[in-house]
């Protein structure tokens, strides 16, 4: 399997786990926070969803600067997140099929003006800085979820509100 293929299977999956996510957040609990110092569940969900659309904001390019790259999702509606991630899914999917299979292994650096954050092969700045920082995110929007009592559905498998059925 070419590493774009297997890229492609993955962004479909996280995709489709974020929808299903978006899919519980009700408009009226956007602005609910559980503290202070933490983010808003809108604009959690709307770093989540903008962190899907790296894929093809930032990954294509040989470097990605927060200084000048970064303009963070401003959404009203979970219509708008989830407009958002739908339309951002065709242009990653765009974006990883026009990446050269040898262009993987080039170095791709995330800075901030002239600090350099890290530098690392394209391959491994999809998974370390896009994906896994998606999957944290979008852990704590399950945590939020919680909190609201809103049930949370089983990504990866089974959860205590979605378990696995009896065989």
């Amino acid at each position: 399997m070419s590493i774009k293929k297997s890229y492609l299977i993955e962004l479909d999956h996280e995709t489709k786990n974020t929808k299903r996510i978006l899919d519980r957040i009700p408009d009226e609990k956007l602005d609910w926070r559980p503290h202070e110092k933490s983010m808003t569940l809108g604009e959690l969900a709307a770093h989540v969803v903008e962190l899907h659309s790296w894929v093809s904001k930032a990954i294509p390019k040989d470097a990605f600067d927060f200084k000048v790259d970064y303009h963070p999702l401003k959404v009203s509606s979970v219509e708008e997140l989830k407009l958002a991630l739908s339309e951002g899914l065709e242009k990653n999917k765009a974006a990883i099929e026009h990446i050269a299979e040898e262009d993987w292994f080039k170095d791709w650096v995330l800075k901030a003006g002239d600090y350099e954050i890290a530098r690392l092969p394209r391959a491994g700045a999809i998974r370390f800085i896009v994906n896994n920082h998606i999957v944290h995110h979008r852990g704590q929007l399950t945590v939020y979820l919680r909190l609201l009592g809103i049930p949370v559905p089983g990504l990866y498998g089974p959860s205590a509100d979605e378990p696995m059925p009896s065989m």
